[in-house]
Parts: structure tokens; sequence; C-alpha cells
């Protein structure tokens, strides 16, 4: 079935067509949802909800870039939001300023993809977890977390730090990133073994 085939079907509530679209989908954005999610069982929850918004919402799809992307979006919405729901979300965003890390920023988005990587990123605090894969995984700005889970800009980038400091930390003990001779000098290039 062609994606414009399903976008028509989902539109017009085909079972079938939004079956297609489910089954082509659902793995990768299952991935989106298991990097903020505490464990799968959240993650499928968070995917399930997701698709009963995408489907609800499909009419309001534009063709303006593509449809996976605008169903991303809305996968990310609802992960974040059954997020603002637990209040264990809220009280782990504090305001207090990380002091610099040694990370460099090009790295982090080409490492993200090893399995390992994105299993010591689950083990970080819910609060860093999430603005880590907003900001590195996602692309949002830091302006645009703060808007989405109603906090300061400077929360947002406050946490971002403290979570690639935790994830280095996680990193160097699980042996996936060697320990830097110094701290100023750390480099995950090359120190992330792929699958």
């Amino acid at each position: 079935m062609t994606e414009e085939t399903m976008l028509n079907g989902c539109i017009e509530n085909n079972a079938a067509a939004q079956e297609a679209l489910y089954t082509r989908l659902s793995p990768k954005m299952l991935g989106v949802c298991y990097r903020f999610a505490k464990n799968r069982e959240d993650a499928e929850d968070m995917l399930q909800e997701g698709f009963i918004k995408v489907f609800a919402q499909i009419h309001q799809y534009r063709n303006e870039g593509a449809l996976e992307g605008w169903i991303r979006r809305i996968v990310v919405h609802t992960c974040i939001n059954t997020l603002k729901k637990n209040k264990k979300f809220s009280d782990s965003l504090d305001i207090t300023y990380a002091s610099g890390v040694g990370i460099r920023e090009e790295n982090i988005p080409s490492i993200m993809q090893a399995k390992q990587v994105v299993e010591c990123i689950r083990l970080l605090p819910v609060g860093y977890r999430t603005v880590l894969n907003l900001y590195a995984i996602e692309g949002y700005s830091h302006k645009e977390i703060g808007n989405m889970l109603d906090i300061e800009e400077s929360t947002s980038r406050s946490q971002y730090t403290r979570a690639k400091a935790m994830l280095e930390d996680v990193l160097i003990k699980k042996n996936i990133l060697l320990k830097p001779r110094n701290k100023t000098a750390v480099s995950l290039a090359g120190a992330v073994a792929t699958n």
C-alpha cells in the first residue's frame, strides 16, 4: 500500500489503512518512545497513545514535510505529556546550573545510534534523559524544550549539561568510553562500539 493510499484510508477511518500505517511506522516510533520511557511496557503504552492521537488528527496533516516526521512529532509530544503527568518527572527538573563538562558537542549525535549508548541514556534520571533526547536526538532548541516541559530555557540548558556529564560517567563505568586522561580533553569519537 502506498503512503498516499494509507493516508487517504486513515482519513476515512479505514481499519486496513490504519493497520498498514501502524505496521510500517510503529517499530521506528517504538524506538522513539523507548528512549523516553522507563521500560518497554511504558514505551508500548506511549506508542499506542501516540498512534491514537495520530489517527484522530490525521485529517490535519497537510503534506508539508514527511508524514513520518509529522507522526514522530506527535509521538514525541505524547511521550512528553505522559512524562509530565508523572510527579517524579516534575520533581527531577531542578534549576541549578551545572559546571562545564568536557564532552565535545559534535560527537553526541554520532554516538547516539549505538544500542549500548541508548541503554546508558535510559539509566539517566527522567528529567536529564528527556532533555538530552529532545535536544541531542530530536533536534529541538532549548527554548522549544522549555515550552514543551514548562521550564525555563536556562533549566533546559542546565539539564542538558548535567545529562551529558552523567552520561559520560555511565559510559566510562560501562567501559563504552575510555576514561579521559584529563577532564577537559574528553572525546567520544571512536570510543563507542557499534552494533
